[in-house]
Formats: structure tokens, C-alpha cells, sequence
């Protein structure tokens, strides 16, 4: 019999041994997981200044010809008054732009130009062959919903679209695990071939892709087929954003069928918030919002921010929150950029890599692709953790199937490509359930969406209609230090969770003592009394993986740029850097292992030792100026 959130909490307050051993926490403690998935936002445009985040102040940016990446190509075209474009803050003017920027457009989201911006890997063309305001991003001032839901709970900072691609593809991703790449689990006739674009028209393009409508199954489909409850939550207005929509299965849906009732027409947004306040939730809910509140440019972050806090405060003060995970996606980048180069398949994997059918950029992969912001509101993501491992809309289906397996039931999918079942994560790292936090940050308020006197919503249009120029100047003569991109970035630390992965600098900490670099003229690495802010720069490490993917990685001081080698050496470069194994295991931190497979621990005196038994530290991403 499975013990409810609620005694378990009481339980843990009163009787804190017997709560520890006999009832720890579990997956199967979830009842309800809420799936809500906005528009078109990049993680660097919205969360790139965020502390404790792989954002501007990533110590492994890529590097191309010497030249970060952050310094974006131009053109003549563009500008004759500045070689390079770096990250630029939208509202650098102030004035008018605090409010005009809210509606404003990027450039495109599309195939072609993604994939261009992209530039085979180089990642340096989004002024050039997307838009200069691609690489343009907001503060916490501008979005601070959205920065305050994220902060309160767990931010996922390597969530990856999961198609290189609009919309459509994306949302079909998230609702099946597949877009029907050549090579995947489908077959030709089931539709897409792939499907890279917003293509609703029945039929194929003339090179036979984009063939619509699609045909193969669904997730939902798996949760009917197990007697799991499931609903989307939609109003007339859902943009058509409705991924079940677009496969011939739900369209066939007779009147009054589990498909139709659930998939097709759905309940409304209000049936979603009363059913969350009295704690009927279905097991899977799907939430679709309308065209205004959905965050694709011109449609404001400040109006998508209201509908946001009103589902998360429909969850988290309903009778259900001890019992619900809400996971807060976006589709797909919209136009704006990251710096991220996107973590892939090899060449030539099945169902991943095509020969572009537009004829523009070769042989690639169709994704993952660039990141996007990402959390999750739940008492197990509580207090404000970075998640650090690859995931993608496929992830969400898999922490599906992992909660629902561990409550009895079988929803594993068959339509997804292999290659990113193995390598996208299933988010359940990103939950501590063997300690879950019931207490609720104070969010900022979220201003109601403007209305016309119809009542219907219309920010984007009154926006339009205030400010002539909602596109400010792009500051090419008024550029940051290209040196100091990391002074975007706010100050700050992160608790980690996760499988490790780079662009973060790192403190390891183990009974109130941090590894720490003591400074030359030593040539050796120690532990020293850690700090609540984490912020020594003595303490502070970079990790470099041998494997994109994979947990095998050098490490470096932030302090001096000398890597650890050999016992706990400190050599000056990376070829006499000693190779470690790190291991993330949830509720207890990172394991640190050495090539003759012992493990880095330090004593309660604060010795650092190599023991044989694996030992765990706390990790912590900090962002600090010094």
C-alpha cells in the first residue's frame, strides 16, 4: 500500500529515524505530472545572466579560430563598425524599449535558417543568417516570473530542443518521440519523412517530407491503452498548438471517444485550474495556452509570465501539489540564439542524421538543438537546483514511463529513436524524493494581459500600437568588453543535480571542507573550510569531458589554470592531466574517481585522502566576478 505525501511529511517531522529508513521517498509518490509547454524562447535570451547556470559566464565556451564564439559574425551588410556582434542586452536604451522589447520579433525559427546559424558546428552565425537580435537577451527585471519560478524550484540548464526546427516538429517530438526521421522506429507511410516544418497541408512536399497528416502513436495513446488518466487542457484559442491534432488518428476520432474527448477537444484551462485546486487532476495533463499568452514573439513574456503563475499556483496551492510534478517547457528557440553547441548523434546514426531536403545544408542531424528555458515545480525540485544532464522533449516522455513503471503500469514507447532514448535523460535525477520541500517561494506578481473591450486578449497588438520601434538598435558601437562577457551574468551559486556536465565553474564539497587550489608555489591541491556563498576562487574547478556525453573529465583550477594530475598534483596543462570518472547520485552528490579507481574524500580533520570506498561531495555552480 503506497503511504501518502502528506503522512510521509508528518511522519518525517515526528519521527525522523523511522521516516529516514522505512518510508523513504519515491518516484511512485507522484500522482499527477503536468506537462505545460510554451513558445519559441532560447535559454541564453531569457536565462543567460542567471547565476549558478551554464550562461555567459561559461568557462568552456567553444572557440573558433581563437575567437569565442560569443563574438558572433557580421557582415558589411550589417555593420562596417564592428568585426563581431557579442551578447547584447535588449534594453540597453531603456526608455521605451522596457515595455517595446515585450512584443518585438527575433528572426526565424525555421529549418533552413537554424540550421544556417549554426554554420556546421562554428555556431557563430546568428547575426548573419538569422537576425542580430537573435543574440540579443533580457535580465531578471524584464521576465521575473519566470526567473522566480525557475529559482524557487529546479532550473534545467542542457535542456535541448529536440528538432533544429519550428514548432510542429517540436510538439510532435514531445507528444510521440519522433518526427519520423528516415531510419526511426516508423515507416514511410506513417507520415513525416521527416517532419522538419509547420507543413498541415495532407500530403508530402515534392521530395517526399513533410507528408501530413501523421499516423504513428502517441504517448497518450500508451497511457489509454494502460487505463491511465490523461486530458489536454486547451480553450478555443490554443494557437494550434495541439501536437495530438496533427495525427490522422485523433482527426478519425469519432464524437465521444476516448481520443476525441481527451485529445481533440480536451477541457478548458479553468477545468485544469479547478480540477488542480480540488486535487482531481487527471495522471497526465497536457496544457496548451492560448496564441497571446504562449510567448512566441510578438506575443509577450510578460503575458505568458500570467498564465505561468496562474498554473503554478493552481498546482502548488491545490489539494494535489504534495503529489504533483509540474514540468514547464518551451518548443523551440523562436529565432533567438544560444551559444551552445547542441549535443548530437554521430554521424550517420539512424533516425538522427538526413541529407537536408531543402538542399541548403548538406548531411546533418535533425537534433537535438539549441537549448531552451526549463524547470520543474514540484516539494522534490524544491529550493532552487540547477539540473545539468541532456535532456529534450523526448525526456518528458521517459520520466513518464519511469513514474508510471514504478506505479505498475507499462507506457514505454516504441516510436522513439533509439539513439535518444540511450542518451537523453529521464529528468529523474533532478528530484530528491527522499527529502521533499512543501514550503512555496514568494513569486513576483504577474500584471493581468491586456483585454479590448471585448475582453479577448490583445497585448501583443496594444504593444504594437504604443511604441513605433520595438526593435531597439543593435549596439555595434557599443559593445561589452569581449573579454568580460561574463560580467553579464548575475552573482550567485546553484546546488547541482545531476549528471555532470561542463560550462559551469564548480565547487566540490564534502563535510564543510572544499577541494581548493592553494596557490603556487604549492604543487598540490587540498581542502579548505568551505563558505555558505561558495565563492573562493580558490575552491572554484572547471571540468573538461574527454567524451561529449559521457562522464570521463579532466579537471582545472579556476584559480591558476593548472589541472589536477597524478595523487593530487597540480600540473600546468592538460597532458599530464589525470582522467576522472564522476558519478551523480541522487540525494547524496558527486563521486570522484581516480584512474586507479579509488575515490577523492576528505576526512572529518579536512585531509584530503584516496580511499577505495566511493564517497560523495555536494556540487555547487557558481557564478562570481572574482
Amino acid at each position: 500500500m503506497a503511504v501518502a505525501p502528506s503522512l510521509i511529511s508528518a511522519l518525517r517531522v515526528m519521527y525522523p529515524l523511522l521516516a529516514g529508513a522505512a518510508i523513504a521517498g519515491s518516484i511512485a509518490d507522484i500522482e499527477h505530472v503536468v506537462l505545460f509547454m510554451q513558445e519559441n524562447r532560447a535559454f541564453d535570451h531569457y536565462f543567460g545572466t542567471m547565476a549558478g547556470v551554464r550562461g555567459f559566464s561559461d568557462p568552456n565556451v567553444q572557440v573558433n579560430s581563437g575567437k569565442a564564439l560569443w563574438e558572433q559574425d557580421v557582415n558589411s551588410a550589417l555593420t562596417t563598425s564592428a568585426s563581431y556582434l557579442l551578447p547584447w542586452y535588449l534594453n540597453y536604451q531603456g526608455g521605451d524599449f522596457l515595455e517595446a522589447t515585450q512584443c518585438m520579433v527575433a528572426g526565424d525559427n525555421g529549418w533552413q535558417d537554424n540550421h544556417a546559424a549554426l554554420n556546421g558546428g562554428l555556431n557563430d552565425h546568428w547575426a548573419t543568417n538569422n537576425t542580430p537580435w537573435s543574440w540579443g537577451h533580457y535580465r531578471r527585471s524584464d521576465i521575473p516570473v519566470q526567473f522566480g519560478i525557475a529559482d524557487g524550484w529546479t532550473v534545467g540548464d542542457m535542456y535541448q530542443e529536440s528538432i533544429i526546427a519550428s514548432t510542429n516538429p517540436n510538439r510532435v517530438a514531445w507528444a510521440s518521440g519522433s518526427i519520423n526521421v528516415p531510419g526511426s522506429p516508423q515507416t514511410e507511410s506513417e507520415g513525416g519523412y521527416p517532419y522538419i516544418d509547420n507543413n498541415e497541408t495532407p500530403g508530402c512536399e515534392a521530395d517526399g517530407f513533410n507528408c501530413y497528416p501523421l499516423s504513428w502513436k502517441t504517448a497518450a495513446e500508451h497511457y489509454q491503452d494502460a487505463n491511465v488518466s490523461w486530458s489536454v487542457y486547451q480553450d478555443a484559442d490554443n494557437f494550434d498548438d495541439n501536437p495530438l491534432a496533427w495525427f490522422k488518428q485523433f482527426q478519425d476520432a469519432l464524437p465521444g471517444s476516448q481520443l476525441g474527448n481527451k485529445g481533440m477537444v480536451g477541457s478548458s484551462l479553468d477545468d485544469f485550474y479547478a480540477q488542480a485546486a480540488n486535487g482531481t487532476l487527471p495522471a497526465v495533463s497536457y496544457i496548451i495556452g492560448p496564441a497571446e499568452l504562449s510567448e512566441h514573439p510578438p506575443y509577450s513574456p510578460r503575458d505568458g509570465a500570467w498564465l505561468q503563475k496562474k498554473v503554478v499556483d493552481a498546482v502548488t496551492q491545490g489539494k494535489g501539489y504534495a503529489e504533483t510534478a509540474l514540468i514547464i517547457s518551451y518548443d523551440e528557440t523562436g529565432g533567438w540564439g544560444d551559444h551552445v553547441v547542441p549535443y548530437h548523434s554521430p554521424s550517420g546514426t539512424a533516425g538522427e542524421w538526413i541529407q537536408d531536403p531543402y538542399n541548403e545544408v548538406g548531411y546533418t542531424y535533425s537534433g537535438p538543438g539549441f537549448r531552451l528555458p526549463f524547470y520543474i515545480v514540484s516539494p522534490w525540485t524544491r529550493g532552487g537546483p540547477v539540473f545539468t544532464e541532456h535532456t529534450d522533449h523526448n525526456s518528458q516522455i521517459m520520466f513518464v514511463e519511469e513514474w508510471l513503471a514504478a506505479k505498475g503500469k507499462n507506457v514505454t514507447t516504441d516510436e522513439m529513436v533509439p539513439w535518444r532514448r540511450e542518451h537523453m535523460s529521464s529528468l529523474v535525477n533532478a528530484f530528491d524524493f527522499a527529502n521533499p520541500d512543501y514550503s512555496l517561494p514568494s513569486l513576483p506578481d504577474a500584471p493581468a494581459p491586456h483585454t479590448d473591450a471585448s475582453g479577448n486578449y490583445d497585448g501583443a497588438s496594444y504593444c504594437e500600437s504604443q511604441y513605433k520601434d520595438t526593435r531597439p538598435l543593435v549596439p555595434y558601437d557599443n559593445q561589452i568588453d569581449a573579454r568580460n562577457v561574463s560580467g553579464l551574468s548575475e552573482q550567485g551559486f546553484k546546488e547541482m543535480r545531476g549528471a555532470l556536465t561542463e560550462g559551469r565553474y564548480i565547487v566540490f564539497e564534502m563535510g564543510g571542507y572544499a577541494l581548493a587550489n592553494p596557490g603556487k608555489p604549492a604543487g598540490v591541491f587540498t581542502a579548505t573550510k568551505a563558505t555558505s556563498q561558495h565563492e573562493s576562487i580558490a575552491q572554484r574547478w572547471v571540468v573538461h569531458n574527454l567524451v561529449d556525453g559521457g562522464n570521463t573529465f579532466t579537471i582545472s583550477s579556476a584559480l591558476d589554470g593548472r589541472y589536477i594530475g597524478s595523487h593530487t598534483a597540480l600540473v600546468r596543462n592538460a597532458t599530464g592531466a589525470e582522467t576522472y570518472t564522476v558519478s551523480f547520485a541522487a540525494g547524496k552528490g558527486y563521486s570522484l574517481q581516480k584512474e586507479n579507481g579509488k575515490y577523492l574524500t576528505v576526512d572529518e580533520d579536512g585531509a584530503l585522502q584516496i580511499v577505495g570506498d566511493e564517497t560523495y561531495f555536494k556540487g555547487y555552480s557558481v557564478t562570481y566576478a572574482k
